[in-house]
């Protein structure tokens, strides 16, 4: 009895597994899930220990070994869509941004999407003007600290938050004045609003960037919002397509192809390369749910899409749960006493790895709930959001993807240097990720603009040769000589893929053909005895066919057979 006992217990044991999923409070939810849950379930046991109803916004991101991002499918098993070994590591984060978050139901809503934009504005997401981020720090101080005490916040205390990567004693000095003159009385949900309402009407509200480069070779970073598509380049939107106005969204490889119809019926195709195939596919399933959810009336209008517009290759995905309007229908009919919100103080966070400026500390809380073992610990440090979206990967010096981000830079060399932004200067034109750094004192370690590309700086640069004098014409060889490298490799990855097709479109075409031949015996040589195939030899026309035709070709294929045999015979 005690070992059938300890049999079973041991055969529940292999049926779960351990799982931990950061909150947007940087405190910890663990659970266990068994081997045929599917990710619905655990959205709803996380919705649920966080007493939360408008769940549709949010999602469930993790991390594959290959360091690439996906969200998880609340459709499918979540132990089939795990590449790594148990236990678990995720991360609860905004998935679809609210279209106007002032206008959620419930505050509890509201502050878990005020937790994720006060995020991105940190790790550079949320781009904005100096006024617009004095504004913004302004609104956390007060929803966080509440109204300013002259005995409670000395001079100078607005900087001992981190509200950006990097800002100026003067920002800080504007943070603190709107602060005292401007919030007074305000309390953290009216704050929290404020806040919200600010941060939507910024041009990269919402913006998840996934890092391309376009025909051409230069950077560039593809975003999906709830206004629709857009391409951040360089150091401006070059294109913003809107949800009704896109037709399709296609991939193969690391190329990904958008179509859309804008104004006098004319067709758009915009084409950039993600830099490896598992990133490209992230990037277009994450288009196919943003258009889904954002675009149609009822979710019975969604499709399954494909990838490709051949049916017998490609992916086939499609959007499983509620859009956008039919969240905000649902969310109307919620009636209940709001729940308790357990705001967290203001304490250091392991989301701000980069943070080491003394008494300098993060305005992102920090909390524990839950007691998680060590290697779980080592996990949750892959799951930094200092970049949001697919990571880049540098392969080789040929790679055009090695191009280092202003922030990666900043968060190596932090511990060394205490570093600030121009107030003039601190604006969303200069960059894309992270939010820019602009002192002119520190122009050696910022990326440059060179004919659209981004070459990195800094530490890069050191290694050059000063001394050596620098020719004028080289820089334009080098660019033309690059652009040259970039085209022709386009064109042979052109080249390959026809091809590759073409080999897909002859492979079927001869397996279809053989299954046919494979039938045709059946129907005429076999005695299988079975009602349709009797009625289908019985008729006139299949008795023509095989006098006719199938006997004389039997008759012409043994004989070629027999010659065969004698000559190998023979010889």
């Amino acid at each position: 009895m005690l070992s059938r006992l300890r049999s079973g217990s041991i055969r529940n044991l292999d049926r779960e597994f351990d799982c931990t999923v950061r909150l947007l409070d940087d405190s910890e939810y663990s659970c266990s899930i068994q081997r045929d849950a599917k990710g619905l379930y655990l959205i709803d046991l996380l919705c649920h220990h966080m007493n939360l109803l408008e769940k549709d916004y949010f999602g469930i991101r993790f991390v594959d070994p290959e360091k690439q991002r996906h969200w998880l499918d609340i459709s499918k098993s979540i132990i089939k869509q795990m590449k790594s070994q148990p236990p678990y590591t995720m991360c609860f984060r905004v998935k679809f941004y609210p279209t106007d978050p002032s206008a959620l139901k419930e505050e509890i809503t509201r502050y878990l999407v005020f937790l994720q934009i006060k995020r991105d504005l940190y790790h550079g997401r949320l781009l904005c003007k100096t006024s617009d981020a004095a504004l913004l720090a302004a609104y956390i101080l007060q929803a966080e600290i509440g109204d300013y005490d002259a005995g409670k916040h000395p001079e100078g205390y607005s900087s001992k938050f981190q509200f950006f990567p990097k800002h100026s004693e003067k920002l800080e000095r504007k943070i603190a004045d709107i602060h005292k003159a401007e919030l007074s009385g305000q309390s953290p949900d009216t704050a929290e609003l404020n806040f919200l309402k600010k941060a939507q009407s910024l041009e990269t509200y919402g913006v998840d960037p996934h890092p391309c480069k376009d025909v051409s070779g230069n950077a560039a970073f593809l975003a999906f919002t709830p206004s629709g598509f857009v391409v951040l380049q360089g150091n401006k939107r070059i294109h913003f397509i809107k949800w009704v106005e896109v037709s399709k969204m296609k991939f193969e490889g690391k190329t990904f192809n958008l179509y859309a119809i804008q104004k006098e019926e004319s067709k758009i195709i915009l084409t950039y390369f993600a830099p490896t195939p598992e990133a490209c596919k992230h990037l277009w399933k994450c288009g196919v749910e943003n258009q889904a959810f954002y675009k149609f009336e009822k979710s019975s209008q969604v499709r399954t899409v494909s990838s490709s517009n051949l049916f017998f290759k490609g992916s086939r995905f499609r959007y499983s749960g509620k859009v956008a309007k039919e969240v905000i229908e649902s969310s109307a009919k919620i009636k209940r006493s709001p729940p308790e919100i357990h705001r967290s103080g203001l304490v250091p966070s392991r989301s701000c790895p980069s943070i080491s400026h003394g008494s300098r500390l993060s305005s992102v809380p920090r909390t524990r709930r839950r007691a998680v073992h060590i290697s779980i610990m080592e996990g949750l440090e892959s799951l930094r959001d200092s970049a949001h979206s697919t990571p880049v990967r540098s392969t080789s010096h040929t790679d055009a993807f090695g191009t280092r981000i202003p922030g990666k830079i900043s968060s190596a060399v932090g511990s060394e240097s205490t570093s600030v932004i121009a107030d003039e200067l601190y604006s969303p034109a200069n960059s894309v990720l992270p939010t820019p750094v602009s002192d002119p004192s520190l122009e050696p370690i910022l990326p440059r603009q060179t004919n659209g590309n981004t070459s990195s700086g800094g530490i890069e640069e050191k290694d050059c040769d000063t001394g050596t004098p620098a020719d004028p014409e080289e820089p334009a060889r080098g660019a033309s000589a690059l652009s040259e490298g970039v085209n022709d490799r386009a064109e042979r990855e052109q080249v390959n893929t026809f091809v590759l097709s073409v080999v897909r479109l002859l492979l079927v075409t001869v397996g279809l053909l053989f299954a046919l031949l494979l039938l045709l015996i059946g129907l005429t040589e076999s005695d299988i005895d079975v009602a349709f195939l009797r009625d289908i030899r019985q008729t006139p026309e299949f008795e023509q066919f095989h006098y006719e035709y199938f006997c004389p070709l039997r008759r012409w294929f043994a004989c070629k057979v027999r010659y065969l045999l004698n000559l190998l015979i023979d010889t």
